[in-house]
């Protein structure tokens, strides 16, 4: 178990750092952070979602511990505000099925219901619309408890896990991290368990009907409609095909589970392909149940606070993500090739490479392996953006390292593999998605059951930007797949010179990628495309100097986008834009790089509160908490790079 918790306080009674006494304490910093092995990981910080469905998963499985409920009670209660919320990211709304969960797990650990703080959470699920308006996953896990009907949720049956995959709807339509949590679920929801708590929630409840079904001209309608088909279905399945199916998907579940124990490295699969495996008679010392809850175990941080210890969990872990981002960082810092630092840093990531194949290989079977994944045992979901990342800066230490060097050799042969497979993952229309290829169907989009985050994964700017950057780094730059993905890029800017941010909070993040990607890639900086991106960018500029954006943006674009506190990694983001489209003298370049020293600590590293990581626009976000220092020493790297 592990804690990641940055030390130190800004210093107010020094002078300001110049840009070069910044950058050397932040590089100080950042090796400090470096495990001796190689890698940096920085806490991926989410919501109490995590907390609570890990105490429910505990409680249905009967293993739940008094030490556990108390810490994890604790941990939730610390992150109610003083309205009675919780919300899915600092600073956001209060979030209606994430307050639920909260208030359930709370009464559960023995919270009386007249308790203030759970009087001010209940007034507001109540405003909100109660138990009838929360997600599906909410439901889903009260009727786990006999909380909420299985009559009253979605059908999913497992049987669809015999779908060709030239159906729509077949299970690699859907994004590796929603097949992987679909296809446990329809087992768990074909066998509607209920195992019920010693509490009830009726005070939740509002009796509101359920809202109207849209027209059956429409996909949604229609989908409502072909719902209630499938659920009658459910009640006269045939046995033997439902067994079968249900044996079936098991063994899908069992093929992807990683080498730590988990699914995907994230939570929702991890979770759900527990309760399957469990509900099909797979007992808790089975290899496969004994290795998941390992493995969540060492995504389980517990910490010593003033009120006593907590314990929360991650929904995932970023180390081959964070270790690039940390070794891009330093080589824009001016450390060489040469540096230890550095040296375990890219034997780590060489050690990280993927040897097999993957869903990915789906869509494309003749494509040979290659390129990273995002977390230290995820070999089945290699990603085009940590890939990308990784290929930059493998490479640029590869080119400061002696031609015998035996690193130099690893290295050059990893760098090509990573290439090529990346290469191939581009989709149909010339932009990349993060794990799969052209994968577009929108169908599962209007399932009932999909009414929280992205369950397909097509091309974002921000993925594609940083393939492009790294192909013309690579000096292809005029190779018609690079020059595609160009094309891709400029047809998808917004129409005020910005790009959306898949992967990161937001339009900051698509422009923070998609500048510096299209001027390496031979677009001149003085063209439209990259003018209108500057005049974003300066245009919401805040007064402190700095730029954020808040998650808002994602909803309501016209109202959020690129508007915010500042924070450390949004600030960079835009420097690093303005830096590559030529503005290294604008004065919103000097302001930016001013409000990123006045704002560091004594000990190098910055703070950051807000979350700048996307895991589903509009849904779920993240804090990195890596993010605020990687990218401001990437930042003043490059603009110490192109003024001195």
């Amino acid at each position: 178990m592990t804690s990641t918790v940055d030390v130190g306080t800004p210093s107010l009674d020094q002078p300001p750092r110049s840009v070069a006494a910044a950058l050397t304490a932040a590089i100080g910093h950042l090796r400090l952070r470096q495990d001796p092995t190689g890698w940096w990981k920085g806490e991926l910080a989410t919501n109490v979602t995590m907390d609570a469905e890990d105490l429910l998963l505990r409680q249905f499985l009967g293993i739940r511990t008094d030490e556990q409920t108390e810490e994890a009670a604790r941990w939730i209660r610390s992150q109610q505000r003083d309205d009675g919320t919780w919300a899915n990211f600092h600073g956001g709304p209060g979030n209606l099925s994430t307050t639920v969960e909260a208030y359930v797990v709370l009464k559960l650990a023995g919270d009386p219901p007249d308790a203030p703080h759970m009087v001010r959470a209940r007034a507001f699920a109540l405003e909100m619309g109660g138990l009838e308006r929360t997600r599906v996953f909410t439901r889903i896990w009260l009727a786990l408890f006999g909380l909420w009907s299985w009559d009253d949720l979605p059908e999913l049956p497992p049987e669809m896990i015999f779908l060709p995959r030239w159906f729509p709807l077949n299970v690699y339509d859907w994004a590796c991290w929603a097949r992987q949590t679909v296809v446990p679920l329809t087992i768990v929801g074909s066998l509607r368990p209920v195992r019920p708590l010693p509490i009830d929630i009726d005070e939740l409840r509002t009796g509101a009907s359920a809202p109207k079904a849209a027209p059956p001209w429409t996909w949604t309608g229609f989908f409502q409609r072909t719902d209630r088909l499938l659920k009658l279905y459910g009640r006269h399945a045939v046995k033997p095909l439902r067994e079968l199916s249900q044996r079936r998907a098991a063994e899908w579940i069992l093929a992807r589970q990683e080498a730590d124990g988990s699914w995907g490295g994230i939570q929702p699969p991890w979770v759900y392909s527990l309760l399957a495996l469990h509900l099909l008679g797979y007992s808790m010392d089975h290899p496969a149940l004994k290795a998941g809850f390992a493995g969540l175990d060492a995504f389980t941080i517990r910490e010593e606070t003033d009120d006593g210890w907590v314990r929360r969990l991650e929904a995932c872990q970023s180390p081959v993500w964070d270790t690039a981002l940390a070794l891009v960082a330093l080589l824009d810092a001016g450390v060489p090739a040469t540096d230890e630092a550095v040296r375990r840093a890219a034997s780590w990531l060489l050690d990280e490479e993927i040897a097999v194949p993957g869903d990915w290989a789906v869509r494309r079977p003749g494509l040979a392996p290659g390129g990273w994944a995002f977390e230290f045992a995820n070999d089945l979901y290699p990603d085009t953006d940590d890939t990308a990342e990784i290929v930059l800066a493998l490479r640029r230490v590869a080119a400061g390292l002696a031609a015998d060097d035996p690193l130099r050799g690893r290295i050059e042969g990893a760098v090509d593999r990573g290439v090529g497979w990346t290469v191939g993952m581009q989709s149909g229309d010339g932009g990349w998605g993060a794990f799969d290829a052209d994968n577009t169907r929108t169908l599962a989009n209007k399932l009932p059951f999909c009414d929280f985050g992205e369950v397909i994964d097509p091309p974002s700017a921000d993925v594609t930007a940083h393939v492009v950057e790294m192909l013309a780094i690579e000096g292809r730059a005029s190779d018609p797949v690079t020059q595609r993905g160009v094309t891709w890029l400029l047809r998808n800017q917004e129409s005020d010179g910005s790009w959306f941010g898949r992967w990161g909070a937001n339009y900051v993040y698509g422009t923070g990628a998609a500048v510096p990607a299209l001027v390496e890639a031979g677009v001149d900086a003085g063209a439209p495309a990259v003018r209108a991106a500057v005049h974003w960018l300066v245009a919401h500029q805040n007064p402190d100097g700095g730029w954020g954006e808040d998650l808002r943006s994602y909803d309501d674009p016209q109202n959020w986008a690129g508007k915010g506190a500042s924070t450390p990694s949004q600030t960079a983001w835009a420097l690093l834009a303005l830096l590559a489209a030529g503005e290294a003298d604008h004065p919103a370049t000097r302001a930016g790089v001013d409000h990123l020293i006045s704002t560091q600590r004594g000990d190098g590293g910055w703070d950051e509160e807000h979350f700048t990581g996307t895991g589903f626009p509009g849904d779920f976000y993240i804090n990195y908490h890596l993010y605020r220092l990687v990218f401001p020493v990437t930042a003043l790297g490059r603009y110490l790079g192109v003024t001195s």
